[in-house]
């Protein structure tokens, strides 16, 4: 039958990116909603969960460049899918460190949140690969923010799930939990990801479409004799351009408040607002859903301003900065007497970073052909120091203190310097043309 019909497998394909990627934000999260019920005898103080948080964000950053030349070398399906199988293994013999004794229960904890941050590692290069592969450019801005609207929506749905299983079955249950639902998705992925041309079920129409809008169709293709990105040539070339180190420094800025969100924010609402475990399930869930929201609305901003002749510079940045702006208002959090006050400022401020949280879109817009993997492994290392940083720093803003009200305005700080990342220090958004073969010699 002649293959006339456009498919619309693409949107399948970001459909499993966005559950993937849930996925793992839950299981990032996981370990913040079980602290409150673990044995007192772990002692696990802000400073002690300062570290079983930074040895994931420090493990998860040191992984990205080996993982983004994997992704370019041997394709996203299989280095991706690979990755979901090891950080669930990994979630589920995290839950039988509670039948050891405390201090080795401790390292476990410490060593298999290493392991799962390096296991990570590969996830959102290669979600930034899959979409510049499968988005003419015209829709990756509203494709990149359904994935990157994971790490909102992970809470809302995830974090009730947990504190029903903490509190009826202890807190190791969610992590076994995690593992199985790994399990699961491993089958999704493998028997659903393809290659733009390699996909069953698309029609030679979608394919033309896509090519034709400027998506990268050839990306995995002949990914097993690709010479290698992993060079630090190719680093250097990708540091050397101005407008690639203010998208990296931004995305620092802007992955300071996901790891907030994703670390401190359930202790918060535990510590300083006094909630039980089933209600700050339910109230990080407003603020989760906001987010999520705010971010597919930036995408769909960004993608109508690009249709209605507005340059690419302007349609990408205007979401950017103006969502920064608005996070700012989590300061507002501190001056709030009551719980609902406190979630509204704190709903608008993640509505906000969602709206701006389109680094990921930029990254697909600009990377030279052939480094898609290799740049947004550039981009996510750059982007997930905060991983290491931000656990530390706020663990140690609330040890002295003894309050998380510098902890917010700290927050808001890095905020304000996303704005002048993404501004001045941007410039002209545009794809870099580099051949790959310069860069690896």
């Amino acid at each position: 039958m002649p293959e006339t019909r456009q498919t619309r497998i693409r949107y399948l394909i970001i459909g499993i990116l966005f559950v993937v990627s849930a996925f793992s934000f839950a299981d990032r999260s996981a370990l913040s909603q079980a602290a409150g019920s673990m044995p007192k005898n772990i002692d696990l103080t802000p400073e002690r969960m300062g570290y079983l948080l930074f040895g994931f964000g420090w493990a998860y950053a040191l992984g990205q460049l080996p993982s983004g030349g994997l992704l370019d070398r041997f394709g996203s399906k299989r280095v991706y899918g690979i990755s979901i199988i090891l950080w669930s293994i990994f979630a589920f013999f995290t839950g039988f460190a509670g039948y050891l004794t405390a201090s080795a229960a401790f390292t476990a904890i410490f060593l298999l949140r290493i392991l799962s941050g390096l296991a990570q590692s590969p996830v959102f290069p290669g979600n930034g690969r899959i979409v510049a592969s499968w988005f003419p450019t015209s829709e990756r801005g509203r494709a990149s923010a359904i994935f990157n609207s994971s790490q909102y929506f992970a809470l809302p749905i995830f974090a009730p799930i947990f504190g029903w299983l903490i509190h009826s079955y202890g807190w190791q249950s969610c992590f076994w939990f995690m593992g199985v639902l790994g399990a699961l998705l491993t089958v999704l992925w493998f028997t659903m990801i393809y290659g733009v041309k390699d996909h069953p079920s698309i029609s030679s129409a979608e394919i033309e479409y896509i090519e034709r809008g400027g998506g990268l169709v050839n990306t995995d293709a002949q990914t097993g004799i690709k010479k290698n990105t992993l060079t630090w040539a190719t680093v250097k070339m990708l540091l050397s351009h101005r407008m690639l180190v203010g998208v990296y420094l931004g995305q620092y800025c802007i992955t300071t408040l996901t790891w907030f969100f994703l670390t401190w924010f359930p202790l918060y609402l535990a510590q300083a607002r006094h909630m039980s475990v089933l209600k700050v399930g339910f109230a990080a869930a407003v603020p989760g859903l906001c987010g999520g929201c705010g971010g597919i609305l930036g995408g769909i901003i960004s993608d109508k301003l690009l249709s209605r002749g507005c340059s690419l510079s302007f349609a990408r940045k205007l979401p950017i900065m103006a969502g920064m702006a608005l996070s700012m208002s989590i300061v507002a959090c501190n001056y709030a007497s009551s719980q609902s006050l406190m979630l509204l400022f704190m709903s608008i401020s993640f509505f906000g970073k969602g709206i701006g949280a389109l680094g990921w879109t930029v990254i697909s817009d600009t990377s030279p052909k052939g480094m898609v993997g290799m740049n947004g492994a550039l981009f996510n290392l750059c982007g997930n120091m905060a991983g290491i940083t931000t656990p530390l720093i706020i663990g140690y803003i609330v040890a002295k203190t003894h309050s998380y009200n510098g902890a917010l305005i700290y927050v808001a700080c890095i905020a304000f310097c996303a704005i002048v990342s993404f501004g001045p220090i941007v410039g002209e958004i545009k794809r870099l043309e580099v051949a790959p073969e310069a860069a690896a010699s």
